[in-house]
């Protein structure tokens, strides 16, 4: 199978990659040098095992340094504690349910044990499969993926709105910089170029790192993006504050009642 292959691929990887021409995306360009074919399903496979491993770690034969943690593990991102966890898992009421703050558990399909099969989630059903077939979507549109929209590529079918996703979890910098250092190290661990990584650290830095940034297109005509929304995030440049609810400004998320996972109350605890 293709999964197969890419796990083989990535092993290689950095023996085998050289520059990629400025006029080939990094998705085209990383599925034709790992992969061969540069086919929609293959792009799928590439951005998935790159998604799966922001999330889990490295589950496949790479490894940077002492391991790759992935967002849903503790850590200290410039100084500051950062747990990402209790958004994924329920424990904040950090979700945006048709505008009201809501708690949903997106690791309902089997958690880790799928993501570590190249998969989304055990179950199409689950909120775990719609957040992580969102992301490979998202992220095939941001890389370039030319075979996004074609058939075994599906084009994103979330809300094209970040700021409106993330509005109710309140991201702080630290929060959002980890995040974005977990991108970079799934990316490097996967044989992409350090200077690629550094172009989608920044891309994401600029698109979404910063507080009332003005619409822009990435999936569905312009759009506000920023989900960096909790008051102490850095203004953008442009900033366009009036076009957010709060002025882009939201409070830490409440703990959802009841919820005992991993005493996981807050993400900043």
């Amino acid at each position: 199978m293709h999964f197969k292959r890419l796990a083989v691929a990535f092993g290689l990887a950095t023996s085998v990659l050289g520059g990629r021409p400025s006029g080939t995306s990094i998705c085209d360009y990383y599925t034709t040098a790992l992969l061969k074919d540069d086919t929609p399903a293959n792009q799928y496979a590439l951005l998935t095992v790159i998604v799966n491993t922001v999330v889990i770690g490295n589950y496949s034969a790479c490894a940077v340094g002492g391991g790759l943690p992935g967002i849903l593990a503790p850590a200290t991102y410039g100084g500051e504690h950062v747990n990402l966890l209790p958004y994924f898992n329920g424990c904040l009421l950090s979700t945006n349910f048709n505008n009201v703050p809501s708690s949903v558990n997106f690791l309902d399909g089997g958690g880790a044990a799928p993501l570590m099969q190249n998969m989304p989630a055990n179950s199409p059903n689950s909120n775990q499969f719609g957040l992580l077939t969102h992301l490979y979507q998202f992220f095939g549109v941001l890389l370039g993926c030319s075979g996004v929209g074609e058939m075994g590529f599906p084009y994103y079918m979330g809300d094209p709105s970040m700021a409106r996703v993330h509005k109710y979890m309140a991201l702080d910098s630290a929060e959002v910089g980890y995040f974005i250092s977990q991108v970079g190290a799934a990316a490097t661990c996967l044989g992409v170029s350090s200077a690629d990584v550094s172009t989608v650290a920044g891309v994401l830095m600029q698109y979404f790192g910063y507080r009332c940034s003005p619409p822009i297109t990435v999936v569905d005509g312009p759009q506000l993006d920023s989900i960096c929304e909790a008051c102490s995030c850095p203004y953008d440049p442009m900033a366009q504050c009036k076009l957010y609810d709060c002025n882009g400004c939201y409070p830490e998320p409440k703990p959802a009642p009841g919820c005992m996972s991993s005493g996981s109350y807050s993400s900043k605890t």
